[in-house]
């Protein structure tokens, strides 16, 4: 029995130190860079799209427009006007979509002009993610940003 618990300690502690070294924080004296890390994860966050800047012109979003990327390959969310899912791959501050499949519903011409935009922007290739103070921004290799802020609890 005495073996079986210097066992199970030991698997502990193998375990346990890799995932306290990998979760610590930003050392002292360092400062924040705003990318995507452990203080400000950009996955298993929801967020609220608030515009897209794309080619000079500024696009509001709906109030529905919402992304999550999950630590698990998965993103969702919505477009604008309908529902989305995507696989995604997230290496550091660098984030690519994979094909998007989402519903098929119409709405008005302001949500589905946004949606277009988004749904391109997302498909573009790597993205690069900032985080701070709440804030998410995602910019794209042509300099076009979408804008993001924590989605408030319900």
């Amino acid at each position: 029995m005495k073996r079986y618990k210097q066992r199970m300690s030991l698997m502990a502690v193998a375990v346990l130190v890799p995932l306290t070294v990998a979760c610590g924080s930003t050392p002292s004296g360092q400062a924040n860079s705003g990318s995507a890390g452990a203080r400000q994860p950009v996955t298993g966050v929801d967020w609220r799209v608030d515009d897209l800047s794309a080619g000079g012109t500024t696009l509001r979003a709906p109030a529905t427009a919402r992304l999550r990327i999950d630590a698990d390959g998965r993103a969702g969310g919505n477009l604008g006007c309908n529902g989305f899912g995507a696989r995604v791959t997230v290496r550091g501050d660098r984030i690519t979509f994979g094909d998007l499949r989402s519903t098929k519903m119409a709405c008005g011409e302001d949500r589905m002009t946004f949606e277009r935009a988004f749904a391109r922007f997302l498909t573009t290739g790597t993205i690069t993610a900032r985080t701070a103070d709440g804030k998410l921004t995602l910019t794209d290799g042509d300099g076009d940003r979408l804008r993001l802020s924590r989605d408030a609890p319900e």
